[in-house]
């Protein structure tokens, strides 16, 4: 079975984008570690497609290239904090209808093609420097699970989870500035994928 992983930095993780095989240091190359083990007699090739600083719309220009003509049988997604953190960062626009448009083509381009879609939702954790990006990305967030939920065979919420876990944790535990996870936030991460994957691995 081949997986491809789409998104942005925290699927990246310094990935070496010579070597195919390469899955970086994130949640990516964890999930790995954990999922072969379990279906040893599987043959389960992962690919991460992940490019720091991706938007949405920087996944739809690319996914013909690094996920479709790749024809793998499941793409596992995570993105979407970017479009953001531009916004408030380097003040470019973020415009939601925009945003939403080039979110579901994104999702029935892949469904088209007839390979699972497990869809990752982003999160924001409490740092103080991201607190005034709360609002706007919780407009996003309804968006994101709104297509996310129509058009994906699977949807992981984490938003959801890392806040409710920071209410008694640190939010540092999860990630140093709200947004990249740290190793412990990698580990969530990849557990859970693992859970909405192993529904249809082959």
């Amino acid at each position: 079975m081949k997986i491809v992983f789409l998104g942005d930095s925290i699927t990246d993780c310094e990935r070496d984008r010579s070597d195919i095989n390469s899955l970086g240091n994130g949640f990516v190359k964890i999930l790995a570690d954990k999922l072969r083990p379990i279906y040893p007699d599987t043959d389960i090739q992962l690919i991460n497609k992940g490019v720091s600083g991706d938007e949405i719309s920087d996944l739809l220009a690319r996914v013909d290239g690094d996920v479709i003509a790749l024809k793998p049988d499941a793409v596992v997604i995570m993105a979407g904090i970017n479009n953001v953190i531009h916004k408030y960062k380097d003040e470019k626009e973020l415009d939601l209808k925009k945003f939403e448009a080039d979110f579901k083509e994104l999702l029935k381009k892949l469904k088209k093609e007839g390979m699972v879609v497990i869809f990752l939702e982003p999160f924001l954790l409490p740092a103080p420097d991201k607190l005034r990006m709360r609002k706007l990305f919780s407009d996003e967030l309804a968006i994101v699970n709104k297509i996310a939920l129509k058009y994906a065979d699977e949807f992981v919420a984490y938003d959801e989870m890392f806040n409710g876990l920071t209410e008694t944790i640190p939010y540092t535990e999860y990630s140093l500035d709200g947004v990249h996870p740290t190793h412990r936030g990698s580990r969530l991460i990849a557990d859970q994928a693992i859970k909405a994957i192993r529904k249809h691995l082959l």
